[in-house]
């Protein structure tokens, strides 16, 4: 093996001997300055302590793989309020009410998930750069940031906003928001950070990969890394001294999530919830969400891959499944909740994926492996529902908050043309409910920095409007 130690940090060459990795030094000779700056900027920020443990999980993933958070044989769907639902024990009305006093009090912040990348979506570059609006052709970021200055515009407080990037992601979305002015928001009430990546291991031998002869083959630690990049990044402090008192936290790539509704906020504060989160209806088994058990008081989010088939396809007298609230990924926390589990080493177990992994192999060449052939590690930030004392599940009709953008054009769901198609239905009903009719086959788009109901669009367009054209419906 070639001498690296005049040339590499001795405390790093020192660590990758005790880990058994000074492998990933093999092509070392070969680098120009700028790789070896590469490789050792990744290899500086492992916690090689925390790399053995990731080593042991990859081992013992066979013999004792993670058990679920509850007892699914024991476990239920919890209750669910309902939006707009009179049946609710809390009018929803009297939530209403309750979500406008907090957004008026300035006391609600967010958190917007946007570590993906657009790859499969033909973007380079963020997912929040995908082109969605179907008639303005808007970003996913310009239709998310325009719902909070809906609400900057409705109450006169502005949400703080902090955005999680990646490693993959960070660049480019700190110039799209120089380049954009912030889509309008204002730059102090923004707080940008990243969350961590952590190596794929050869899931064989535990090993670190290289994917480049200067790159370690690393991946972000999946949404739940939300919590410790942000203690990290003094982002829970940033809330703090902007008044924050509850955190909503959404994804990137869903267009209509409603992480401030006010009705769903209004609930949160009427149940005194720790942690509160919409699912929508599960229909069939089949469908790819996750879903909101509960058992014996404690809630828990369990993976549909970690659901068992039988159970996933059982069925209540009602023809509902057993487990039907699926998880959207649309939640909101209190900020004293969010301190006291930052302060938990315990609070977000890693979850392991048996991935394709492209890889280098002794001779340099990039090997594309048919099958999973490394683990990949994340954490969820739904993890920490159990670790709440009271935990409020919100049901919202997919129509109204859920349209995700996951898969390329042609895809049998979740693609472009579906979520065009559930703007423009949204759209057409809000517009409808102002008493303004759109011709069929016409697209319309709200403009989600002044309409946020048909109030603003019954102010905009007197009821009896008829519209005929391709048109983008905006605000007095």
């Amino acid at each position: 093996m070639t001498d690296t130690s005049t040339a590499v940090p001795t405390p790093l060459v020192e660590a990758l001997a005790r880990a058994g990795q000074h492998e990933v030094l093999r092509f070392w000779p070969t680098l120009d300055g700028a790789g070896r700056a590469r490789l050792l900027g990744q290899l500086a920020v492992i916690d090689w302590q925390e790399f053995e443990t990731l080593r042991q999980l990859t081992h013992a993933r066979h013999a004792t793989p993670m058990p679920p958070p509850l007892d699914l044989a024991a476990a239920t769907t919890p209750p669910c309020l309902a939006l707009r639902d009179p049946a609710n024990p809390i009018a929803p009305a009297a939530a209403v009410a309750a979500g406008q006093r907090l957004l008026a009090s300035g006391l609600v912040g967010a958190i917007l998930v946007a570590g993906g990348q657009g790859t499969r979506l033909g973007c380079t570059g963020p997912k929040g750069l995908v082109r969605v609006g179907p008639v303005s052709g808007a970003t996913l970021f310009d239709l998310l940031f325009g719902k909070l200055r809906a609400i900057h515009r409705r109450f006169g407080r502005q949400v703080p906003l902090a955005i999680m990037t990646s490693s993959a992601t960070d660049a480019d979305t700190r110039q799209f928001l120089r380049d954009s002015g912030f889509c309008s928001l204002d730059p102090d009430f923004v707080h940008v950070f990243r969350q961590h990546d952590l190596p794929a291991l050869d899931a064989a031998t535990g090993t670190l990969l290289l994917d480049a002869p200067d790159h370690l083959a690393m991946a972000p630690d999946g949404h739940g890394g939300m919590l410790v990049a942000l203690h990290e990044s003094g982002g829970l402090d940033w809330f703090a001294r902007h008044g924050v008192e509850h955190l909503t936290s959404f994804q990137v790539d869903n267009p209509l999530a409603l992480p401030l509704d006010r009705e769903f906020l209004g609930y949160h504060i009427a149940t005194r919830a720790d942690f509160s989160t919409q699912v929508v209806l599960k229909r069939e088994p089949q469908e790819r969400v996750g879903i909101v058990v509960e058992q014996a008081g404690r809630h828990a989010v369990v993976e549909y891959s970690d659901l068992p088939a039988p159970l996933a396809a059982e069925r209540r007298p009602d023809g509902r499944l057993r487990f039907h609230a699926g998880s959207i990924a649309v939640h909101c926390f209190t900020m004293r909740f969010l301190d006291r589990a930052a302060d938990r080493d315990d609070s977000l177990p890693l979850h392991l994926a048996h991935k394709v992994v492209p890889f280098l192999d002794d001779t340099g060449t990039l090997i594309r492996p048919a099958a999973p052939n490394a683990i990949k590690f994340e954490r969820f930030i739904f993890d920490l529902m159990p670790l709440a004392d009271r935990v409020t599940v919100v049901e919202i009709e997919a129509r109204d908050g859920f349209a995700p953008l996951k898969n390329p054009t042609g895809s049998a769901a979740d693609a472009p043309e579906h979520v065009h198609a559930a703007l423009v239905d949204h759209a057409r009903r809000l517009l409808a409910e102002a008493g303004v009719t759109v011709a069929d086959g016409v697209d319309v788009e709200l403009d989600a920095a002044t309409i946020l109901d048909a109030t603003d669009i019954a102010a905009a367009l007197p009821r009896g409007t008829h519209i005929d054209t391709p048109r983008v419906i905006r605000g007095p």
